[in-house]
């Protein structure tokens, strides 16, 4: 096809499809910018299908050459209709290399990444635009030439895009399988979340590492011939990336003995919150204020952790007040429960308790403790809502709450200036 083209370029209607295809190009652009706008308008009207809504975005992104491949394929019709077809030729070809990176272009819209989107685009219309000119066997050829023995085996440049390239999709399929066995792993009940995120992780894994070895089998590689490079990967791992691997075990360590499961409250140094996620390399953890700290797995196991639901949601919380010497301490003691156990999340099957801790410089110390059940709710308002509820009934009882004061005591009597004792100067 390469060779009639080139036969057909100094021919007068080599120009004049030029032409044609220029001004349909024009023609395409012209009219999909009148006619995007209303299909955008009806589209947003698309409401729980988000499938389909993706589809028709994916269409509407491509509406000049949805258009531009209509206008070529009328143009081809008319012309191979009323001339020779050879004088067609060039609308032919821009028809298919349209056509081809009008496919590829929509299709690839089903990778979200933008980037790899437009790789995965481009790749294979080159692919395309290859075969439909004819060149795909020469640059196969050529490709094939640039190799480097390697012992028995030839690692040409041919056998290496072959393989970059369905590895590439052998990963990006195994991915999507492995995130769907993953989600339908989460699902079931039957298993605790612990083991749930690891028979995911390790059917995910697993899923991946068979990709890679299929595709690299499938494209001839033979993989016996990769254990040099397995032992420079182990030598890496030994030396650079300790920490990966450390946490890479540390998780699944997690995941086995349970001491930790997405929900669970923990406490990890200055950091409280309610496990979000577990992950091969670290934990998620969201606190209170709405922040997440992505920590890693490894910490969990050489720092100490408080996990306040590991075995029980149940939690004790302790609070600690003083009242005036004045006041009676059992009235104070049976005061303190009764408010306590009219705030809300304080535990009813629990009942609070109220003790006498120590005679203080300026108070009668009491601790009072309770139990709640959902310390991932926080633990400073609950004590704060408690502090209130003794405030109010300590205030209605007459019952007070003392600060500390102090008495100077002079040994020898100072003359205070004229003014400054509150009578009248001389």
């Amino acid at each position: 096809m390469l060779r009639q083209g080139f036969a057909q370029v100094t021919e007068p209607w080599f120009a004049y499809q030029l032409v044609i295809v220029l001004i349909l190009f024009a023609g395409a652009k012209f009219l999909s910018r009148s006619i995007v706008p209303r299909l955008e308008d009806r589209a947003r009207r698309i409401h729980g299908h988000p499938g389909i809504l993706r589809a028709v975005v994916a269409l509407l992104h491509q509406t000049d050459w949805i258009v531009f491949v209509a206008f070529l394929f009328l143009a081809l019709s008319v012309m191979r209709a009323v001339t020779w077809p050879s004088r067609s030729w060039l609308v032919a070809v821009v028809l298919s290399l349209s056509a081809a990176w009008l496919v590829a272009s929509v299709l690839s819209r089903v990778i979200r990444n933008r980037l790899a989107a437009r790789i995965v685009a481009w790749l294979v219309w080159l692919y395309a635009a290859l075969v439909i000119l004819g060149l795909d066997e020469p640059m196969a050829a050529l490709l094939d030439s640039l190799a480097l023995p390697l012992g028995d085996f030839r690692l040409s440049a041919l056998v290496i895009l072959k393989s970059l390239l369905v590895l590439a999709a052998a990963l990006w399929v195994s991915v999507l399988a492995g995130n769907f066995l993953e989600e339908r792993m989460q699902r079931t009940s039957d298993l605790t979340p612990s083991v749930r995120v690891l028979v995911g992780k390790i059917a995910k894994i697993g899923v991946i590492l068979i990709a890679g070895a299929v595709a690299l089998s499938t494209v001839g590689i033979d993989l016996t011939a990769l254990t040099v490079f397995s032992g420079a990967v182990g030598l890496g791992l030994g030396f650079g990336l300790q920490k990966v691997v450390s946490n890479f075990i540390s998780g699944i360590i997690i995941l086995v003995d349970k001491s930790i499961k997405p929900g669970d409250t923990i406490s990890l140094g200055e950091t409280f919150g309610w496990i979000r996620e577990l992950r091969a390399r670290f934990v998620s953890v969201v606190t209170r204020d709405g922040r997440e700290y992505l920590i890693p797995n490894e910490d969990f196991i050489t720092e100490r952790v408080i996990n306040w639901s590991f075995s029980d949601e149940l939690v004790r919380l302790d609070v600690e007040f003083g009242v005036s010497y004045d006041s009676d301490p059992h009235k104070v003691s049976e005061l303190a429960i009764k408010a306590t156990a009219g705030v809300d999340r304080v535990e009813a099957s629990r009942r609070p308790v109220c003790w006498l801790t120590d005679f203080g410089d300026s108070s009668l110390d009491f601790v009072l403790r309770f139990w709640i059940r959902d310390p991932q709710q926080g633990l400073t308002n609950v004590r704060g809502e408690v502090l209130l509820a003794l405030w109010d009934a300590f205030k209605e009882n007459g019952i007070q709450i003392p600060y500390p004061h102090r008495e100077i005591i002079m040994k020898q009597p100072k003359k205070l200036p004229d003014g400054l004792d509150g009578l009248p100067a001389d």
